[in-house]
């Protein structure tokens, strides 16, 4: 077993710019975007620039003599829209981070509307193309109706992308679109107005002989209106899961408390926290939220820190301990001098740790968009060959337009518009049906990489909630008494450990007595009177302070219980010592099983905890877990995570705390335990919503086995259109054999996807 301490991360020797701004980036529609507008901006001089996809935001650090206004001209002339945020109420921290702006709302709803509209109006032209029966005289020209807005006003953000593309030189997934769906379009106008499509009486027919066809008889109205509406509705899908892309930043800052109770004078005046200055003394009453970071100066209790820590033994504290904003109060009354505030606090540094780990981590290039990229400049030149060599040739600039044209259709992407969302639809469908909610295509590709998994200790590995485990009487005790009678006086305690215990009795042991004369004594336990019985729960010093020794049988048990990373409390009653409760917080009864399936999968499991040495080395054996990494602040578990990298390990990890956030997001691969807080889940690329380690294992191998799918839906998709694309240059492709392939190629990439229904 072996203990790693984390690094700092070494600084930077090299001079820093002087100044640094957020800017808002509008018009990008997919990472290939970002990474254009990040190279214009890190070109200019003394600019360092990072561009998020997800979050719409370029961070930007820039020298003496670069001007905002230069930066946002900068990104404007590469084609996008730029803004710098209003900055954040003074005294307060900034909540602006992840907020949806009314720009997104706009965009979403527009997305919408173009998918509904075109969704509406695509389907009867596909059914009439597809079903004979339902073509009556002068259906096409119907079907032109139809399908002429969806191709020109339903794709239109795939045609502005296109041009703002081309015009940098540039070819993705939206230039293939464009081109396919008008080229498929504008073949049909011609055919319609100027070829024999447009005849009353005119049929889809099928004839299987490849022949040269009279391509001024068909259309491909359906191909065109099709793609636009499974695209659209891919595109939708995707921005929607983008839009909850800073979510883990307002869960974090929603946190905290919102208003709290000043001292002016001696008396209590309630102040939204906003108002809070360093130097102002409030009051905590149980179970209220500590407004901000802290000093005691008056006053003794037990903090639940868990929301912030992940560790789920609370920490007791007095008169000169610190305090951190956002945990409970789970004990008595605390008076809290203010010393940080707004962006000082914890809270808010770890919602930048959270800010800066998703801003910096680097955005998976969708497939599509790299196949097109070097798909796209290919299928235009064999257009443009194809046009100059009938021309060349034959001289007839029919036959000429009509095979070049027919190039561009058949490589429209129809299979390929299908390839990544049905698999994804299939795939997470399933993924929703075993408990594993997936955000988006690029989250599979880190699920093949990954080789490291590091699991977070409390609420992952372990149930994060203390739990009484062992009952140790001392010799002539009876147990289930020594449970009823220490239960009982527990149970009047609000301490957590203290419930763990009443809990722990009343399931063994039943209905508990009410105790008389019951005294909270801070830091060190509870006493009372329970049938009689005068009767002392807590610390070993409570019991010196009666001159009551602990016998060396439950002397013994109470060093063991301490060196496996329990909390052993002392009960004695009549002025003896009884026994010994020991307290912990209980390893999930799958945790082991998960960690082997994790190893079989190829995977290296590092336990990570902010928890001791020896209740983390306990755990971690309990699991067969070798590497662990203990005594980590919530803060530097995002350098652990760098470190891993660093040392070249491809890293997944496990959590589920809103410390375990800026983690998740650094990882390669984020998998949030869905019973966590919401800046968990939101920083996650992974949820698993059942809890169960075992959950892990599966979301890895379903998201490799739908990555595999997609890849293959790909190879098939252009597989189909590559082959098809010399016959389309030759003038050898008949319509219907065209429309029968393109459509044979969309049955296969859709059965293939449904094959992940069968996972388990």
């Amino acid at each position: 077993m072996t203990s790693t301490a984390p690094e700092k991360a070494v600084p930077d020797t090299a001079p820093a710019p002087t100044s640094a701004v957020e800017l808002s980036i509008g018009g990008m529609t997919c990472a290939s975007c970002a990474a254009r507008i990040e190279k214009k901006l890190n070109r200019m001089d003394g600019v360092t620039a990072t561009v998020n996809f997800a979050t719409e935001k370029a961070k930007v650090s820039y020298a003496d003599g670069v001007e905002v206004t230069d930066l946002i001209a900068t990104v404007e002339k590469t084609g996008y829209t730029a803004e710098e945020p209003p900055p954040p109420a003074s005294g307060t921290a900034d909540t602006s981070e992840g907020e949806a702006t009314p720009a997104a709302d706009g965009e979403l709803l527009s997305l919408r509307q173009r998918l509904y509209v075109s969704l509406v109006l695509t389907v009867p032209v596909v059914l009439m193309a597809m079903v004979p029966a339902l073509q009556f005289d002068n259906w096409q020209w119907l079907s032109l109706t139809l399908a002429a807005p969806v191709v020109v006003w339903g794709a239109f953000p795939f045609h502005r992308a296109a041009w703002t593309n081309a015009r940098h030189g540039a070819a993705t997934m939206d230039t293939l679109v464009s081109i396919g769906t008008l080229a498929a379009l504008g073949w049909s106008v011609w055919a319609l107005f100027w070829g024999h499509a447009g005849m009353p009486g005119m049929r889809h027919g099928f004839e299987f002989t490849i022949s040269r066809g009279d391509g001024s008889s068909s259309i491909y109205l359906e191909a065109a209106a099709g793609v636009t509406a499974f695209i659209l509705a891919g595109r939708y899908l995707e921005a929607k899961s983008k839009r909850k892309a800073g979510a883990a930043l307002r869960a974090l800052l929603e946190l905290g408390a919102k208003d709290v109770a000043v001292l002016r004078g001696g008396k209590e005046v309630r102040i939204p926290v906003a108002q809070l200055a360093v130097g102002d003394r409030f009051v905590v009453r149980p179970g209220e939220k500590i407004a901000t970071d802290g000093t005691v100066v008056e006053g003794a209790s037990a903090v639940d820190a868990s929301m912030l820590t992940g560790e789920s033994v609370p920490v007791d504290v007095t008169v000169g301990d610190a305090v951190t904003g956002a945990t409970v109060n789970a004990g008595g009354r605390l008076v809290v001098q203010a010393t940080r505030i707004g962006t000082d606090t914890q809270l808010a540094r770890m919602a930048k740790l959270v800010e800066d780990a998703q801003n910096g981590k680097a955005e998976v290039q969708r497939l599509a968009d790299r196949i097109s990229s070097v798909f796209v400049p290919v299928v235009i030149l064999l257009a443009l060959g194809t046009l100059l060599t009938w021309l060349f040739v034959t001289g007839d600039a029919t036959a000429a337009f009509t095979a070049a044209v027919a190039v561009l259709i058949i490589a429209c992407p129809c299979a390929l518009g299908l390839a990544t969302p049905t698999a994804l639809m299939v795939g997470t469908g399933r993924g929703a049906q075993l408990g594993i909610l997936i955000k988006g295509p690029e989250v599979l590709e880190s699920t093949r990489r990954v080789d490291t998994v590091v699991l977070d200790k409390t609420g992952t590995v372990t149930t994060g909630r203390m739990q009484l485990q062992d009952v140790i009487p001392a010799p002539g005790v009876d147990k289930d008494e020594l449970l009823r009678l220490a239960g009982a006086l527990e149970h009047a305690s609000e301490h957590p450990i203290a419930q763990a215990i009443a809990a722990g009795a009343a399931e063994r042991v039943g209905s508990l007595p009410v105790p008389e004369n019951f005294e909270n004594v801070a830091g060190l336990g509870v006493q009372g009177v329970v049938d009689g019985h005068a009767v002392l729960v807590g610390r070993e010093k409570l019991l010196k302070e009666w001159v009551i020794e602990l016998p060396h049988e439950l002397a013994d048990a109470k060093a063991a219980a301490e060196a496996e990373g329990r909390t052993a409390v002392a009960v004695a009653w009549d002025g003896e010592a009884r026994g010994v409760l020991t307290v912990a917080d209980a390893v999930k009864e799958t945790s082991a099983e998960a960690v082997a399936e994790l190893r079989r999968l190829g995977l290296k499991p590092v336990l990570l905890t902010g928890d001791n040495q020896l209740v983390a080395e306990s755990v971690a054996r309990s699991v067969g877990i070798d590497e662990v990494i203990a005594e980590v602040l919530p803060e530097d578990k995002v350098d652990v995570v760098k470190r891993l990298q660093a040392e070249g390990r491809s890293v997944a990890m496990v959590g589920d705390g809103v410390n375990d956030a800026a983690a998740l997001a650094t990882a390669d691969l984020g998998l949030a335990m869905g019973t966590g807080t919401d800046a968990a889940i939101e920083a996650g690329d992974l949820t698993l919503v059942r809890g169960d380690l075992r959950v892990a294992a599966d979301a890895i191998r379903l998201s490799r086995k739908t990555l595999a799918t997609i890849k293959g839906n790909l190879f098939w998709a252009f597989g189909y259109n590559v082959a098809a694309l010399p016959l389309a240059a030759a003038g050898m492709l008949n319509p219907m054999i065209a429309g029968a392939a393109m459509a044979f190629s969309s049955v296969f990439v859709v059965t293939n996807s449904l094959r992940l229904r069968s996972f388990k």
